[in-house]
């Protein structure tokens, strides 16, 4: 397995828990991170020996969300469009090349899940939530929209009205709601979802591997049959929002911690 600057594996038997840490305060995801954490779902799509992924943040916080002081997201506008489309295509590959792992992908989720987070951890089969963990969607006040094909997952997770509450509110959404909703799948006391996916992990460990595989495999494709015909524009829908005045003042009321004052340009 290659040598990585974010990320850190262990392997027990067919079980490889992967732990992410982008060094921000609140382990928010940068470019550097997102290629590493695509490049890593790349290799393990071609292990046949493993029957779960578990996937994890830090202690305090599984993921913030997308770094907006990251200098390749900030030198965005600088750049032509068609290298701007190249840029973004980071975001979904990574979900993408997470949603494709053959095995079992299960999430444990200690803190905040916010943003980029919440598409990553909505590309993987299970997600296990800590009772205190909070789970937000703010693109929409930041003037984005949300993207990297994220939003047909959470529809056939939680149906389009629960959507709608996600994303057009963009309110942070307490674990015990996201369970009730069928966002997350396991509540658990704070300190605890590692050791739960952990428990879990060794059950799909115990199954026969290949069959489990086949199995997961057909149901991805009975779901997710539309995801891609419905999402496929969301990128370039991302790139004509964050060239609005309004994802300037969306960004500036962010960093200020003041409410934006949009105005619809």
């Amino acid at each position: 397995m290659s040598n990585w600057n974010f990320l850190e594996a262990e392997r027990s038997g067919r079980v490889l828990t992967v732990r992410f840490d982008s060094g921000a305060g609140v382990n928010s995801l940068n470019n550097a991170l997102m290629r590493e954490l695509t490049a890593l779902a790349h290799e393990l799509q071609d292990d046949s020996e493993l029957s779960c992924v578990i996937l994890t943040g830090r202690a305090d916080s599984f993921c913030a969300g997308m770094d907006l002081r990251d200098p390749e997201l900030a030198a965005l506008r600088e750049k032509t469009v068609a290298e701007k489309r190249s840029l973004l295509k980071l975001g979904p590959a990574m979900c993408a090349a997470w949603e494709a792992i053959e095995a079992v992908t299960v999430v444990a989720i200690e803190g905040v899940c916010i943003g980029g987070g919440m598409a990553l951890a909505v590309a993987c089969d299970w997600r296990v939530a800590a009772r205190d963990a909070s789970l937000y969607v703010p693109e929409l006040k930041l003037g984005m929209n949300m993207s990297w094909q994220s939003v047909p997952r959470f529809v056939n997770l939680v149906g389009p009205a629960r959507t709608k509450q996600l994303l057009l509110l963009a309110e942070h959404t307490p674990a015990a709601t996201a369970l009730d909703w069928g966002l997350v799948d396991y509540l658990v006391e704070p300190g605890q979802a590692l050791a739960r996916a952990g428990e879990l992990a060794k059950q799909v460990a115990a199954m026969p591997p290949v069959p489990l595989r086949m199995a997961k495999r057909a149901i991805n494709a009975s779901a997710n049959a539309l995801n891609d015909a419905t999402s496929f524009m969301d990128a370039d829908q991302f790139l004509l929002a964050h060239g609005m005045e309004d994802a300037v003042e969306g960004a500036k009321a962010f960093f200020e911690q003041r409410e934006p004052e949009f105005k619809g340009d």
